[in-house]
């Protein structure tokens, strides 16, 4: 553990702690030369005197030491208090590392987050019970509240105005409300690898899905989610029907789903190969839709009735790798596809034909270029790429921007095309992972990006370069 007085960036001390690890480190309010530390099998109080740390253990004596200790808070006298694995709090008594009280069973399952409130209460927050626990200055339970299974277990708490609490949860929710009362989810997340995201083409949503099997319809403008869905398969990939009425769905285990918008009722379902799919696109006109498998194939079904009747044209055979990236042509007949060997294909949808000659397709015009490899988007890859390094590619809809998402946190804007080796561009960071996914809305307003291990998406304004 080190010392450090920030405002000079200089460490005033240093010292080994334990050979496991260490959870939580806190200067004691009353005391600015005392440090407590907690993790795995102890407590340790810590006194900086001259440049030098000293410890004390914690002395459990005949309480049942836990195999955790995993927070602390401080009493407004000055005592310390833990939680632990085992649910239990003890209070450790100012000055000394002993045990003065203990709250046996206080909670069933560990104790994540203690918080002294301003009245002089404690908040307990549980893991496995979701509970939240008031007590008093005795350490008497006065309240309980329990949050809700879908958001998980309690992970930190925190005081706000008034009373107003916080609540972080492991499924990475934040709640917001008051003891005794209820708690209101106020962020939501997604709490696996996230992946797909689909513009809606004519209200100002659009929805996420990743490997955690749920998807969540987001309003853009309250920066807040309208509904959560959870289904059987984790999701790979998402689009909307032109109409806005329907979205499809590509999973990892080979099949795609179509679900009502607005009800999210399940409009169809159909599997195709076992593998997953990386993006299913619907035709400008709403006619096709096409589905890009990780098994080499392109599969495209027929449309009607708006988004609700599905009925199977072919697949299209061709390459020789995994399919990464697909765009439709403005008329929607052609398609062109990209794959994990470089490739670039093209296709007319209506046979599931490859059309050989590409000099045949270089005037076409593209509905979307999503495309990390063609002509317009040469310029995208910095030296040295490996031609994996860009995830995600959109154009914006006037055709006068790109966008580009990357293996490095970065979202980029290029001038539309970039056809130039190595082309300029304006790049942003937010994500601390590898950017998955980025589309623009419908007036080019605004940007979604999505990020992969970091499970979040992060909403951009556009404005003029």
């Amino acid at each position: 553990m080190s010392v450090w007085d920030w405002s000079r960036e200089k460490k005033l001390s240093e010292s080994k702690t334990i050979q496991e690890p260490v959870l939580a480190a806190e200067f004691h309010p009353l005391s600015s030369n005392q440090i407590i530390t907690c993790g795995k099998s102890h407590i340790y109080f810590w006194t900086l005197d001259d440049g030098k740390l000293t410890k004390k253990s914690g002395i459990f004596e005949k309480h049942d030491k836990p195999k955790y200790v995993l927070c602390i808070a401080f009493a407004d006298n000055g005592d310390v208090i833990s939680g632990d694995s085992n649910g239990n709090i003890y209070i450790w008594g100012k000055g000394n590392s002993r045990i003065q009280y203990a709250v046996t069973g206080g909670h069933e399952g560990p104790i994540f987050s203690l918080c002294t409130l301003k009245d002089g209460s404690v908040l307990s927050g549980g893991g496995k019970d979701r509970k939240i626990k008031q007590w008093d200055r005795n350490y008497s339970s006065t309240s309980e509240t329990a949050i809700p299974e879908a958001t998980g277990p309690v992970r930190v708490l925190c005081q706000g105005k008034g009373d107003d609490i916080y609540v972080g949860t492991t499924r990475n929710t934040i709640l917001h409300g008051d003891i005794g009362g209820d708690f209101v989810p106020i962020v939501q997340a997604h709490t696996d690898e996230l992946w797909g995201m689909a513009i809606h083409p004519t209200q100002p949503l659009f929805l996420t899905c990743g490997h955690d099997k749920t998807i969540i319809m987001w309003d853009s403008e309250s920066h807040r989610p309208l509904w959560t869905k959870t289904i059987e398969d984790s999701c790979q990939s998402a689009h909307f029907h032109p109409s806005g009425e329907v979205f499809a769905i590509g999973t990892t285990t080979g099949r795609w789903i179509a679900f009502d918008t607005q009800s999210k009722d399940l409009v169809t379902v159909h599997t195709d190969g076992n593998e997953q799919h990386d993006i299913v696109r619907y035709s400008p006109d709403g006619n096709y839709i096409a589905i890009g498998s990780h098994d080499n194939y392109i599969y495209v079904y027929a449309v009607t009735e708006n988004g609700r009747k599905y009925s199977k044209v072919g697949k299209c055979s061709g390459h020789s790798s995994y399919v990464t990236h697909l765009d439709w042509s403005a008329d929607s007949q052609c398609l062109q596809s990209n794959s994990g060997d470089y490739e670039i294909l093209f296709w007319t949808a209506s046979t599931c034909k490859q059309i050989t000659s590409s000099s045949s397709m270089k005037d076409t015009e593209w509905a979307t270029f999503t495309c990390t490899l063609g002509y317009p988007v040469t310029g995208i890859w910095p030296e040295g790429s490996d031609g994996t390094d860009i995830n995600s590619v959109a154009r914006s809809n006037n055709s006068n921007i790109l966008a580009t998402g990357d293996d490095f946190g970065k979202v980029k804007l290029f001038k539309y095309p970039s056809n130039r080796p190595k082309s300029a561009s304006n790049a942003f960071s937010g994500h601390s992972s590898h950017v998955t996914s980025v589309d623009f809305f419908k007036d080019d307003s605004k940007l979604i990006s999505t990020g992969g291990k970091d499970m979040s998406c992060i909403q951009w304004k556009i404005e003029p370069f």
